[in-house]
Order: structure tokens, then C-alpha cells, then sequence
């Protein structure tokens, strides 16, 4: 079941999940919630959003992960995957690389921390 206006944000951080999900509402989008790649990936078969805002770092799956899982099956590419991203900073004290973000498959990228009126910006240029 296709849901147009329903996206799907996912974060380990449950109050960026809240700005954003708010600020998603306050425009007019349905929203869903998921703390790990693991429980979104069980959203996104459940309930098929049209768009993920997916972050990078998470527990158990993370967002490179999920992704390109997400990418590479042909029920769920159309999803539009919007990454966010603190890698840039965090790259010296992670596993994550530059190399990662570039040979993803995201559609976009939105810097953390996050500026909501670019991140609607990038939403609606996306839907």
C-alpha cells in the first residue's frame, strides 16, 4: 500500500526525531517513526513509506546499511532516502568514511546538525 505523503524518520535520537516529525506534521506529511535500521526496515515493509530521512549513525543497522539494502530491492527503490549526516565531523572518531556517503545510494544528503528549513526545502523538492 502506497502512502503519499508518509515519511518515515529514523534516528537513535529521540528528540531530532521529534523536531523533525513535528516540523514534517506542521507542513502537511504523515509521519513515522523508527530509532534503528532494524525497526525501520520493519516500517518500511509494514506501512511503505514514500520518503526516509535516515540517519547515518544508529545502532544495530545503520543508515549505509539500510539504504542500500532498500535500493537494491526492487519493491522499495522508488523510496526517495534522504541521509543524515554528521560523518563529516565524526569520520576521525568512527568506522564511517567519506567513501561510504559517496558510494551510497541516498538520493540526497542533509548535513547535521540539521536546519529544518533546508531539510522541508529538500523534502518537497523530493516529493
Amino acid at each position: 500500500m502506497s502512502n503519499d505523503k508518509l515519511i518515515l524518520v529514523v534516528d537513535d535520537d529521540p528528540d531530532l526525531v521529534e523536531s523533525v516529525s513535528m516540523r514534517l506534521e506542521n507542513e502537511g506529511f504523515q509521519v513515522a517513526k523508527a530509532y534503528d535500521g532494524v525497526e525501520a526496515w520493519d516500517r518500511i515493509k509494514d506501512e511503505r513509506p514514500q520518503m526516509l530521512i535516515l540517519d547515518v549513525m544508529m545502532p544495530r543497522k545503520n543508515g549505509y546499511e539500510l539504504c542500500n539494502e532498500i535500493k537494491k530491492d526492487d519493491k522499495f527503490k522508488d523510496i526517495t532516502v534522504l541521509l543524515l549526516t554528521a560523518v563529516a565531523e565524526a569520520v576521525p572518531h568512527t568506522t564511517y568514511t567519506h567513501m561510504d556517503g559517496k558510494s551510497t545510494l541516498a538520493d540526497d544528503y542533509i548535513p547535521k546538525p540539521i536546519d529544518l528549513d533546508n531539510l522541508m526545502e529538500i523534502v518537497k523538492d523530493n516529493l
